[in-house]
Parts: structure tokens; C-alpha cells; sequence
């Protein structure tokens, strides 16, 4: 394999890579796996990628054994975006990188808002907004069973303490749902016996519990479900919006499915495309000069 390197002459310098290969390759799983190893990548095959599709990290790329050829090229396309980024931002290994950076302007908030339009259509497995609609209405009926219990009780608020259900609780197992939403009762002196109960049977396992305490105790069930809720969104969001995923995203995307991505973000498909040609993003070019399809190229 040969490198060519020549200075650009503009003020900030890049490097465009030529590469000695054969241009007229078809889209295959082996040829763009022969491809990366040509630019010394370390290419797996035969693992299971952390538990994901794939992964890349320390110039090595990982795709989960028993991909089909369709979805292996996807998630190597994926990972060769992040092995990109990696080579065009010195502080990807601190920072995990900037849309700055990979974009080589400071005027983002356009790109950003496209980026994650993109990640709409091209990851499926986005679930955020199946969640955020959870997250709705969790709260929807907390508020609603709110106002079930001000109606017994105008003083009571969520932010703060329930006197009157603290005095009537303190001698029923019915407190512990304050807590948890399944308890595990052990009574007895000599032969233990065990009870199991579960706040979804609270009617029928504490019948004298008053309406209003048996919302209540539903209500903290849901409180704890939005928080987990929240903590999952966070995660994901954190995820998701990760400037090189959000860089991957995209160039898969635009490399699959161009007239779509076009339409979706014209203004990151526009800045994309200069720095492209310009051979900012390195072998990048090269992929997309070899690879994409005769549909691609008709654009």
C-alpha cells in the first residue's frame, strides 16, 4: 500500500490520501473489510462487539458475529466514520470530539439540529421518544392521582411529607410500598412463613387501607418509574447526541440513502461535501470514491 501526502496551499493544512487501489469494487462485506485492513486497521469479525453491533476504539474496528452482509457493511461504514473522526481531531481520544471539529466551523446549530433529524431515520433502534411518551404520561397520572387524594386531602403535596397517611401507616405492612414495590414478609417465631406482596394487588392484600393511602402508595410506585425512566432518557440522550455518533449517523446515512440525507440536512450535507472533495476527512474519500453505488453516483 502506498500513501501519498501533499500540502494544501491553503493557511490551515490538510492532507488529502491517495490511495493505490483498484476504484471499481463492488459493495461487499470482504472488500470494504479488505479496504480498512489496507489503511492498517485491525478488522473482528468474529466477536460480539461489547454487546453491540459494532464498535471501534484504538484503531480497531469489532462487528458482532452473524451479521448479514447488508448490516455488516452498515456498521462497518458506522465504525470507519469514528476511525475518521478519530484521525481529523487531535482531542478525540479526551474529549471523544467535537461537531466543531469534524465540521471545521463554529456555527453548529444548524448541523446539530440536521444531525439529529438523521439519527431519526437512519438508527431504528432509537426508542427516545417511545420513552419520552412513557415519561408522559407516568406523569400525567401521578398528577392525576394527585388531585384523587386532595380530594380526602386538600393539604397533601408530593414535595412533602404526608402526615396524616405517616400516623395511619406506621402499624400495617402496607408502609414498606413507601419503598419498594414488591416485599417479602417473614412472620412467625419458630416456623417462619413467608407472604409475598406486590403494590399491584394492594386492594385486595390491604382491603381496609383507605382509597386515598392506596393511591398514594401507587403514586410512589410511579414516582419511581419516572425516575427510572429519566435515568434511561439520560443515558440515551447522552448517547445519541455524542458528536462523533451523530458524525457516524451521518456519514452512513448519506452514504446509503443520499437523496434522503440531502433532504433531511441540506446545510450539513453542503459542509460535508466541500471538505470532503478538499480531502479534509482523510481516506474518507477514497471509501466513498471506491464504494458507493452507481445509485449514489447518479445523484
Amino acid at each position: 500500500m502506498i500513501f501519498n501526502f501533499f500540502k494544501k496551499k491553503e493557511k490551515n493544512t490538510d492532507y488529502v490520501v491517495k490511495l493505490n487501489y483498484n476504484k471499481k469494487r463492488p459493495l461487499t462485506k470482504r472488500n470494504v473489510i479488505d479496504f480498512l485492513r489496507s489503511l492498517n486497521i485491525e478488522v473482528r469479525t468474529n466477536t460480539k462487539a461489547r454487546g453491540n453491533n459494532g464498535i471501534y476504539f484504538q484503531n480497531r474496528i469489532d462487528i458482532a458475529r452473524g451479521l448479514k452482509e447488508e448490516k455488516a457493511i452498515e456498521v462497518l461504514v458506522h465504525e470507519f466514520a469514528h476511525y475518521i473522526h478519530s484521525k481529523t481531531d487531535k482531542d478525540f481520544n479526551k474529549t471523544g470530539g467535537s461537531l466543531e471539529t469534524i465540521f471545521k466551523t463554529k456555527d453548529i446549530k444548524d448541523i446539530k439540529t440536521e444531525l439529529l433529524n438523521v439519527t431519526d431515520i437512519i438508527d431504528k433502534n432509537n426508542k427516545t421518544k417511545i420513552f419520552y411518551k412513557a415519561k408522559k404520561e407516568t406523569s400525567d397520572t401521578i398528577k392525576s392521582m394527585q388531585k384523587s387524594i386532595q380530594k380526602d386531602y386538600p393539604e397533601f403535596k408530593r414535595s412533602k411529607k404526608f402526615a396524616a397517611f405517616d400516623r395511619y401507616i406506621k402499624n400495617s405492612d402496607a408502609k414498606y410500598f413507601v419503598n419498594y414495590d414488591v416485599i417479602r414478609i417473614l412472620k412467625g417465631w419458630f416456623i417462619k412463613k413467608e407472604k409475598i406482596l406486590n403494590i399491584k394487588n394492594i386492594e385486595v392484600d390491604f382491603p381496609n387501607l383507605p382509597k386515598a393511602f392506596q393511591t398514594y402508595l401507587k403514586l410512589c410506585s410511579l414516582r419511581r418509574k419516572q425516575a427510572k425512566i429519566s435515568r434511561r432518557l439520560n443515558k440515551m440522550n447522552k448517547y445519541f447526541n455524542k458528536p462523533t455518533e451523530l458524525f457516524a449517523r451521518f456519514v452512513q446515512g448519506y452514504f446509503f440513502e443520499p437523496e434522503i440525507i440531502k433532504k433531511t440536512a441540506p446545510v450539513t450535507v453542503k459542509r460535508f461535501k466541500t471538505l470532503l472533495e478538499e480531502g479534509y476527512y482523510k481516506e474518507l474519500k477514497n471509501f466513498f470514491d471506491i464504494f458507493t453505488s452507481d445509485k449514489f453516483q447518479n445523484k
